[in-house]
């Protein structure tokens, strides 16, 4: 389950992104543990859409996969808000479905690395790192799409700094 959001207006924009998925909230009681499929399924679903985000086949894939990260009692993902700076607060240029990316490629990490699982920082990074991808995917096809927080982010890992800010960003959040 996600761990508490961080971050008030973040929290208002996850809100409105889980308006547009379905939630059941009796299920995530009731289901059990993710199977291998669905775990497959997710890490496909994070790498299809860090390429190809607006892809409208993509939209079921990523609405699937942030229930499941919400509904799923085996799986636990922090999500921290200020690593994505007022991208989160933000309405425009496909805030929300980077938001979600963050989440989905941060459970992708997780599903792929069991050992770093539990490594908050790891996974966030992982997160980030997706959430880049999907950006720079956007800005192909939309190049008016721009942040300008993600694009200081982008400059930070050219530099080899990414890991820093989310390391000392995460610090923030515990």
């Amino acid at each position: 389950m996600l761990d508490r959001l961080r971050h008030p207006v973040l929290a208002i924009g996850f809100l409105l992104t889980l308006l547009v998925v379905p939630f059941d909230a009796g299920f995530a009681q009731q289901r059990g543990p993710s199977t291998p499929e669905e775990r497959t399924r997710v890490v496909e679903v994070a790498r299809a859409l860090e390429q190809s985000p607006l892809d409208k086949d993509n939209k079921k894939g990523r609405e699937w996969a942030l229930a499941w990260v919400i509904q799923v009692p085996d799986l636990t993902i922090k999500v921290c808000t200020d690593l994505l700076g007022p991208v989160a607060g933000s309405k425009k240029n496909y805030s929300s479905e980077l938001i979600a990316q963050m989440i989905i490629s941060s459970a992708a990490f997780a599903i792929e690395h069991p050992d770093k699982a539990t490594n908050d920082t790891a996974v966030s990074l992982a997160g980030v790192e997706g959430t880049l991808k999907a950006y720079e995917a956007i800005l192909r096809e939309k190049p008016k799409a721009r942040h300008e927080f993600l694009d200081e982010l982008v400059q930070e890992r050219a530099k080899g700094q990414l890991a820093g800010y989310v390391e000392d960003t995460m610090k923030k959040c515990k």
